[in-house]
């Protein structure tokens, strides 16, 4: 007979924060950090995380040259309509300001919101079975081939939107299957890979990859779009990421155990520093504990009020400040943009106020709500008050850089949360969360383009305000049953056999 046995930590473990209980003894002297196997690793998971955040967001400024006029207040049947935005300052600018021979269609904004929304649909679908299956055969296999796929429907995105809508549809549909692997299958490496005492400042490197996105996408988009026409903004971003994609087939390796290049000392730093908190045997996945644990919806209600946030910021920037403030295609991609690069640069910050502040014995807990909600309360309330600042343009772009710059501070909160409360289950629970979450980017665009079809007046006003509800209402939630130590069915069990 066989029973199921709790490995619980030991009493001479170290209380380094709540859920990071490790023998000091049992953990080689810490080594180099920037130039180390470890940091290049989170420095490649960023080249990714740019590549594959760039081809997500490229269309949202590109938009502005694919339709004859963003003027909300056209007609529902007419050459000119398009998002809520006047990027080229009106219709009868628009054909003098793209290249000739350029194609121009003609979609409405709720097809233009649909167009948006349809990368998420695919990416919906992949990003729980993505984790899940890196944590099985390989981050490496896994965002591998989805860059590489992710790309090469990004260079046929001008083919596809030439063939028709649905054709348009289908491969932005394809696309999102490929990106949700990409976004979804890399959290798995960070199992083998992070020692808990960097997990803060190395998923930050990673992750503000998806922050830096958005600003080269945003920033070289627009002057593509204006100077050679939009279709080389797909050309461009499809072939630098089929490199990027071999760069990481070459340098990327699912453990250090594996990696050929990797020193004795570094490997045995991060083996061991993870010895407790992740096994080398493979567990079943504790569903059914799973689904009844707070913490666990905590973490994926957040993740979607803050991808709410995420979204409106990323997809409608552009448009809000052409709409506003009548500025070209260009000068909107470099005002736009530059919102992204405070994010970066706050993200990567924000990672090292995290470990830095647990070594000054603050709770692993205390540290990822502080940082969750740091990134969610103010950005929301600065993006809430922008329809009443429509008369300062200099005052509209400052909430905008201080917003989008704070919410990046969530990646050394409710984003790796998961990495906290199962270390073992954390690729399949960071999808769930991330597929979770991606519901709230295809609901923005559908919603948005609709609020904004229906009351062209007040549309922002009522995009914005509902923003700020759904971002409170998460965070509150995480604020109550967020949890940050290793839950019970997240530990290790092994089979005793009387």
């Amino acid at each position: 007979m066989a029973t199921m046995t709790k490995l619980s930590p030991t009493a001479g473990e170290s209380k380094y924060s709540q859920d990071m209980q490790l023998d000091e003894k049992l953990i080689p002297r810490k080594v180099q950090s920037l130039c180390s196997v470890r940091y290049g690793m989170a420095f490649v998971v960023h080249l990714c995380n740019i590549t594959l955040m760039g081809q997500n967001v490229i269309m949202n400024i590109t938009m502005v040259a694919m339709v004859n006029s963003t003027d909300h207040q056209s007609q529902v049947n007419v050459s000119t309509e398009g998002l809520p935005v006047n990027s080229f300052g009106g219709p009868n600018k628009a054909a003098n300001s793209l290249p000739a021979g350029v194609p121009v269609y003609n979609w409405s904004p709720e097809i233009q919101g649909i167009i948006f929304g349809s990368i998420n649909y695919g990416m919906i679908l992949t990003l729980a079975p993505s984790g899940y299956l890196a944590g099985r055969v390989g981050t490496k296999r896994v965002v591998g081939v989805a860059l590489f796929v992710s790309s090469l429907l990004i260079l046929c995105t001008p083919l596809a939107a030439d063939l028709g809508l649905v054709v348009l549809m289908v491969s932005r549909i394809v696309h999102g299957i490929s990106q949700g692997s990409g976004f979804g299958g890399q959290y798995a490496l960070w199992e083998k890979w992070c020692p808990p005492r960097e997990r803060s400042r190395l998923c930050a490197i990673a992750l503000s990859g998806m922050a830096l996105g958005p600003f080269v996408a945003i920033l070289t988009g627009g002057l593509i779009s204006q100077v050679i026409g939009w279709p080389f903004a797909f050309y461009i971003f499809g072939g630098f990421g089929c490199v990027c994609s071999l760069l990481w087939i070459v340098l990327v390796y699912d453990d250090p155990v594996s990696h050929p290049w990797i020193s004795i000392s570094e490997k045995e730093y991060i083996t061991s520093s993870l010895a407790q908190q992740v096994s080398a045997s493979r567990q079943s996945l504790p569903i059914k504990d799973i689904v009844r644990s707070l913490p666990v919806w905590s973490v994926i209600l957040c993740c979607f009020s803050y991808q709410w946030l995420i979204t409106v910021l990323v997809m409608y920037t552009p448009s809000y400040i052409s709409s506003v403030f009548n500025i070209n295609i260009r000068d909107n991609g470099i005002v736009s943009a530059l919102p992204f690069v405070f994010a970066w640069a706050f993200g990567i910050l924000g990672g090292q106020v995290a470990d830095f502040l647990l070594t000054k014995n603050f709770k692993l807990v205390t540290v990822r709500k502080i940082a969750t909600v740091l990134g969610n309360l103010p950005s929301s309330t600065l993006v809430a008050v922008l329809p009443y600042l429509r008369s300062s343009y200099i005052t509209t772009i400052t909430f905008l850089f201080i917003s989008c710059g704070l919410a990046s501070l969530c990646q050394s909160g409710i984003s790796i949360n998961a990495l906290d409360i199962a270390p073992r289950h954390s690729s399949f629970l960071m999808g769930v969360s991330r597929g979770f979450a991606h519901l709230a980017a295809v609901l923005v665009p559908t919603v948005s383009g609709f609020i904004l079809s229906q009351d062209p007046e007040f549309g922002w006003r009522n995009i914005f305000f509902l923003l700020f509800a759904i971002n409170t209402l998460g965070l509150i939630f995480y604020i109550i049953f967020g949890e940050a130590d290793v839950q019970d069915w997240a530990k290790e069990r092994k089979v005793t056999r009387l």
